[in-house]
Order: C-alpha cells, then structure tokens, then sequence
C-alpha cells in the first residue's frame, strides 16, 4: 500500500499511463487490487501540497508556535519547587536518589556533589496555586492558560544530540524536523508563505550554536526545510531580485525555468526537480509577502507594551514573538522561535537573570496576545529546551553562587492553546528535582501528543526511506491524553 502511495506521489500520471507496459488496463487493475486510501493525497501532481488528503481524525489545533529555549533552562530555578533542596543546601547528593546514572564530562570528574537549593523565591499563583519563581512575573500572571509537563525526560545528555532528538525524533542527524514532517503532511494554509517558518534570537556570543539542519528536510523533499527569517533588510536570503533584474523579467526566467525543469522531469523523474520549481515559485511570491509580513510599523504602540521595548528591535526574543503571532494570523502551519543562552554551568544565578527577563514577558504576552485576537483556541503553543539542570552544583558552590550540569532525568515545560488543558500540571519529580517521580513523559510522547493535536497519528505518518518506514517518534510514542481536552 505505502510502496503504491509514494509511487504515485513521485511520479506523473502522465509518465505512469505513457510508460507501463499495459497502460490504462495496468492503472485500472492496480486501482482495483491495491486502493489508495483516503488519507493519502489524491493528486501527487500537485508537488507542495499536503500528502494527507485531509488529517486521520478530528484536528484541535491548526497550528503550532515552539518557543525553543536552546541551552537547557533549569527546571529548578523556574518551575519545579523543592523545599528539599533548599533545606538540604551543600550536603551531598545521596547515592540513593543518583543511583549511579551517566553524567557528563564536565561533572564525572567531580569528587563531591553539592546539592545546591535555589537562591530564588517562589510563590503560588492561579487558581491552583502553581508554583512560579519570582524570576518570571509574567509568566505567574497567565498560569491558569498553561499546562505543564513536569516529568519530561530524555536520554540525550548533550546539547546538540539533545536538541536533534526534540527536534527530528533522533539523535542523529539526517532526519526531518518536526515542521519539515508537517509541512510534508498537512501542507500550507498561504500558498504566498512558507509552511515552515523560523526565527533565531540570542542573550550573548558565547552561546551553544545552533544549526540549520534543525530545520532541515532531511530525506523529505527539499520543498519541506523552514525558511529562516532574519533580522535587517534581507529578512529571507537570495530572496531579492539582484540590482538591475526587473520583476517581470523574474517572472519570465521563471516560466522558462519551469518550462525546462518539466521537460527533465519527464526524462529522470527525479521527485527534486518538482521541489526546485515550488521553491522558485514560493520565492516569487515572497517578495511580496514577507515584507508585508514583517513590517511592524502598523502595530499599536499598546502591543509593543504589553511585548515589552525590546519588540521594536529587530532579531530580539520579544520581537520575534510578535513576528510569529503575524505569522500565524496569516496561516504558517509551524513556527518555530530559538532562543540561544540558557546554559549555565557556572554563574547562574547571575545569567538566568538576564535569560528570564529577555524571555517571560514576551511568552506571556504571545499567549494574551492570540487569545484576544481569537487564535490561541486553534493554536497550540510551546516553552522549552532540550533537558534540566542538576540539582547538585557543577564546581564550587558558595553562598550566593553556583552552576547547574546538563540533566536529562527530569524538565518541565509547558503549553498553551487548543487541546490542552488550561492551570493543569502533570507529573512530578522526586524531593530532590533528580528523578521523574510518576507520569514520565518521553521526548516521542510529547512528539506523538502534537502529532495527535493537529489530527495526525504518529504510527501511520510514515515517509520510506531506503527500504524503511520513518517517522517522527521512530518506534516508540505514546498520546498523553490526559493532558487533552
């Protein structure tokens, strides 16, 4: 069945009634023994447009906007209170809670594990009392719109396998991302936009890099990548017309372009050819579009208070969060946001300071902002890295200073919008924040729970790749319901 579907979308039905040896009589007999079914698209002539002719059930939500704190956030300091820690404050952590588990290189040499309690106060908020640092204001103010995930855990204990793992469902690299396999399956609701859109901010130089195959394709059709949106008067690279090539002469070389790309199409069939002719096509219309998009002159001067001053410079977190609420008025399926700086292996209680404070009003305000516009009940909204950090000190602790390793044991993050529960928390960690204590929730979960909210199951999403069937929570994955409205 998997083998006929791919078949038809790589290929003409022109070149398939031309080419078989039986020609129609082949095509009918094939039809009759072996159907398409109804989910897979109907017309592969139309390269670009989604595989699924319409989701496997029911979708909540329209749309995903993934708020990426790269770097690994320290669950200990922001979300997970443990009064434990701060009462235990520079004894050792107890073998009985480590248990023996891998830590990395720059921690296993250490002698000593210092548990290190929070320098930050916390406080209820909400109408179920939801424990918030003093170091997101804003954050505490919205609670009763999110739904957190304190349990989450992963085997990647460095940054980039841990950040390949959330974002393509592997450590390796070479998979398709999450937007890439959504824009491969459910397709565009802008046809002058791309599907895939993302945008980069950054507190510092000196943070973990991040690398553009995290929003690459990978064996997916090249048509599927995110387009990277920066700052400054080229927004979208190579998308301008270079200095003296008019518009309509573009719109000529284009058309001779398709015309020639069609021709080597029919001699090769090589699906890539297609791709080539929706990405110029797309680029065409960008021109248009993205400047439109990304002009936000017209915005009101109580939008850019309630994101915060930092909304009206260009490549800044807040400013790019009001860039992806434009974005999703105006139909992209999956936007991705990266902010770079949130890995604190010493000095954290100084530097988590400055990360809080670039990023809280701005998530706050991106969740008010879609609900008033109406858009937050079909958009599903994401905050969060690729691990914890360690409930020990990494080096020295001293009474107001200390650092934080990578942990994979336990995180929190959290969500907002359609098909999650609103002022929810599931799971929870040990005393010591070291451990899930019940409901853990796996990267391919948490992969298969969005898959789920946008009407897809993750098990029969598959694209065969050199003899096999991928997907994107690879063999494992399972819906967390109760987390779903």
């Amino acid at each position: 069945m998997e083998e006929l579907c791919e078949f038809k979308y790589n290929s003409t039905r022109r070149h398939f009634l031309s080419k078989a040896s039986l020609g129609i009589g082949t095509a009918a007999l094939v039809s009759l023994l072996n159907p398409v079914p109804a989910t897979v698209l109907s017309d592969p002539e139309k390269e670009g447009k989604s595989i699924l002719h319409r989701p496997h059930f029911v979708p909540k939500v329209r749309r995903i906007i993934y708020l990426f704190q790269s770097g690994g956030p320290s669950h200990l300091d922001l979300f997970d209170y443990k009064p434990t820690l701060a009462r235990m404050n520079g004894e050792q952590l107890p073998e009985s809670v480590r248990k023996g588990q891998r830590l990395t290189g720059m921690t296993a040499h250490q002698k000593s594990f210092p548990l290190a309690g929070t320098q930050f106060r916390f406080a209820a908020h909400g109408k179920n009392n939801r424990m918030i640092s003093e170091l997101l204001p804003y954050t505490a103010q919205i609670v009763d719109e999110l739904c957190f995930i304190n349990s989450m855990y992963t085997e990647a204990i460095n940054h980039d396998p841990a950040i390949t793992f959330f974002q393509t469902g592997s450590q390796q690299t070479g998979r398709p991302s999450i937007g890439s396999w959504l824009s491969y399956g459910l397709g565009s609701e802008n046809e002058n936009l791309p599907t895939f859109c993302v945008l980069l901010s950054r507190s510092n130089d000196f943070d973990q890099p991040l690398y553009s195959r995290l929003w690459g394709n990978g064996f997916l059709p090249s048509l599927h990548q995110g387009v990277q949106f920066r700052s400054g008067k080229d927004p979208v690279l190579y998308l301008n017309n270079p200095p003296g090539l008019k518009r309509m002469t573009r719109r000529r070389m284009l058309d001779y372009l398709r015309e020639m790309h069609e021709r080597q199409h029919e001699k090769v069939m090589d699906p890539e050819i297609n791709s080539r002719i929706a990405q110029y096509e797309m680029a065409y219309r960008m021109q248009t579009s993205v400047p439109l998009t990304l002009d936000v002159s017209g915005e009101p001067d109580h939008v850019f208070e309630l994101y915060g001053e930092s909304a009206r410079k260009p490549g800044t977190f807040a400013a790019n969060c009001l860039l992806a609420r434009r974005l999703a008025e105006r139909g992209v399926r999956f936007i991705q946001l990266y902010h770079q700086g949130w890995d604190q292996h010493v000095n954290l209680p100084r530097e988590i300071r400055v990360l809080a404070k670039d990023t809280d009003q701005a998530s706050a305000a991106l969740v008010l902002d879609l609900k008033q516009r109406g858009l937050l009940e079909d958009t599903l909204l994401i905050w969060g890295g690729e691990f914890g950090r360690t409930n020990y000190s990494q080096g020295k602790l001293t009474a107001d200073n200390y650092g934080r390793d990578h942990h994979p044991r336990c995180f929190t993050i959290w969500m907002a919008g359609g098909g999650v529960k609103k002022g929810f928390s599931y799971g929870q960690t040990d005393d010591f924040g070291y451990n899930v204590a019940y409901d853990p929730v796996h990267v391919h979960d948490f992969q298969a729970t969005l898959l789920h909210l946008l009407g897809i199951d993750h098990e029969r999403f598959t694209f065969r790749h050199q003899g096999r069937r991928y997907r994107l929570t690879d063999v494992h994955g399972h819906v967390v319901h109760r987390i779903l409205t």
